[in-house]
């Protein structure tokens, strides 16, 4: 009976190394700070301590020690998390790092099946969503802009405002100064990929406009 279960482990092992390959070999491909030997260890290792978790329970709990998978999981998907500016980098990977670690365990525990599913349900959002989002849902960005006129210029700002807001759909006026011979207007907008390249042309071409950044 030890044999039999013995080589079911190596089974399991197996098993993880080819569910760690394929999650990681995503995220190699893309060069992410996560890659294919992070991953494939992570689903290694949570398949070794739920094998040793269910092995060594006796009668009691077979979860205790594997339950300590996901509280420290936590801290290596936090470690390639980082901000730049608004900007948050690393979710998806961190992401892949949970789900790699909770796929290991199944593996461990026996449940393969589930594993499987899970694998390849992640699959489908790594590789599907992207190509959902390209085509049926255009992608939106919160932009402030900031351009000046010269102050004899100042009657042209409701029409350039007005303008801006037709070409973004959601703009609200945030600021307005003055500085110099200049004003210098503010504007918060909700743009996607499409209108900020019209808007960029317009912003361009306007001979009111002397100068912007967003």
């Amino acid at each position: 009976m030890s044999e039999h279960f013995e080589l079911l482990d190596i089974y399991k092992a197996v098993i993880s190394l080819v569910a760690g390959l394929i999650l990681g070999l995503e995220r190699e491909m893309k060069d992410k700070s996560a890659g294919l030997k992070t991953i494939t260890i992570i689903c290694l290792g949570s398949t070794l301590f739920s094998i040793l978790s269910y092995k060594l329970a006796g009668t009691g709990d077979p979860t205790r020690i594997a339950s300590y998978i996901v509280s420290g999981i936590g801290f290596l998907g936090a470690g390639v998390i980082f901000k730049e500016g608004f900007s948050v980098y690393g979710l998806t990977t961190a992401g892949i790092i949970w789900i790699a670690a909770a796929i290991g365990m199944s593996i461990g525990f026996g449940e393969i099946f589930i594993a499987f599913t899970f694998l390849i349900s992640a699959l489908i959002v790594i590789y599907v969503a992207k190509l959902f989002t390209q085509n049926f849902v255009s992608y939106h960005h919160n932009k402030i802009l900031k351009f000046q006129i010269p102050v004899e210029n100042v009657d042209q700002k409701k029409s350039i405002v007005s303008d801006i807001k037709k070409i973004s759909k959601v703009a609200f006026e945030i600021a307005l100064e003055k500085h110099g011979e200049f004003l210098f207007i503010t504007l918060d907008l909700h743009i996607n990929n499409k209108q900020i390249e019209e808007l960029e042309s317009y912003l361009i071409q306007n001979k009111n406009i002397a100068s912007f950044s967003y």
